[in-house]
């Protein structure tokens, strides 16, 4: 066994797929491949995943993640006809408009899963800034960037848990968390520089965060309320669905919880209003204009 080897833990069945990050003799330190999620494990208790293609744990992930990535462009397909029928309704015809979806600002504490979340943004046409942050700095990078990015939207995640050994058993003390008093802190600090829940959508929190204290805090949408591991990729595609959501309508809870591989344990949130725009006319090459002064 390797850095950079794929394993799974015997004495959790091999539930979840895991890198191997750091080794010494007797414990490895892990990073889930799909699950925002950082333990450690003896050195005994893991398994070499040689073809990750036929471990039960990652199929099942795939399939989720394939139907989501199937409901968002589905969505994406509908909201383009639904564009173009306003706009014949009123014109009268066919014009050509342009699409405004809301900017994001991506603070991720993992920079694999941060390339993975730049790529979804990519392919779904969302203007995003993505930057790798350890959690403990996330609070003055929020500070910092919020300025000068001016986003619609900021996503504040990477690895957190409750911790195995901890001062009280009360799930309730933030101080029974790996990262969620860094995400609460961010979250404040980003509520601070915008009051406004619909001005500013904060989307927080990873695996098994403190939900209700980052909702509380100032967060539109949080994990975890059910204390789960959520999937790398959930808090993007809440960011994507806000930015594709219309300033005209709020954002549909029921519809992007159920469209997180997570699910409701894994992802909640309060009514926002979306941060989309359609422009018209859309913009031409002004080419052979004739100057008149």
């Amino acid at each position: 066994m390797k850095q950079g080897d794929l394993v799974v833990r015997k004495s959790y069945g091999g539930d979840v797929l895991f890198r191997v990050a750091i080794l010494d003799r007797e414990t490895a330190i892990l990073k889930g491949t799909d699950y925002r999620l950082l333990a450690d494990a003896p050195i005994p208790d893991l398994t070499v995943v040689r073809d990750p293609e036929f471990t039960g744990a990652a199929r099942q992930v795939r399939i989720k993640v394939s139907e989501s990535m199937r409901r968002m462009q589905e969505q994406r397909d509908k909201q383009v006809m639904q564009n173009e029928n306003e706009i014949r309704m009123v014109l009268s015809q066919s014009q050509p408009y342009f699409e405004v979806p809301g900017k994001v600002l991506h603070l991720d504490g993992d920079v694999n899963y941060l390339k993975k979340s730049m790529q979804l943004y990519t392919q779904m046409r969302v203007p995003a800034h993505g930057i790798h942050v350890h959690e403990s700095q996330m609070p003055d990078m929020v500070h910092r960037l919020l300025p000068q990015v001016k986003p619609d939207i900021i996503v504040i995640t990477g690895h957190d848990g409750v911790l195995k050994i901890r001062e009280s058993n009360d799930l309730k003390s933030l101080s029974s968390y790996k990262n969620s008093l860094n995400f609460v802190n961010s979250v404040r600090i980003a509520r601070e520089y915008e009051k406004s829940r619909d001005g500013l959508i904060i989307i927080a929190g990873a695996c098994q965060s403190h939900y209700e204290a980052l909702l509380q805090s100032g967060a539109n949408f949080a994990s975890s309320p059910g204390r789960v591991l959520i999937h790398a990729l959930d808090p993007v595609y809440v960011a994507i669905k806000a930015s594709y959501t219309s300033i005209r309508e709020t954002i549909n809870l029921a519809d992007v919880i159920h469209g997180t591989i997570s699910g409701i344990d894994g992802v909640g949130g309060i009514e926002t209003l979306g941060k989309y725009r359609v422009g018209l006319p859309k913009p031409k090459a002004l080419t052979g204009v004739k100057p008149t002064i």
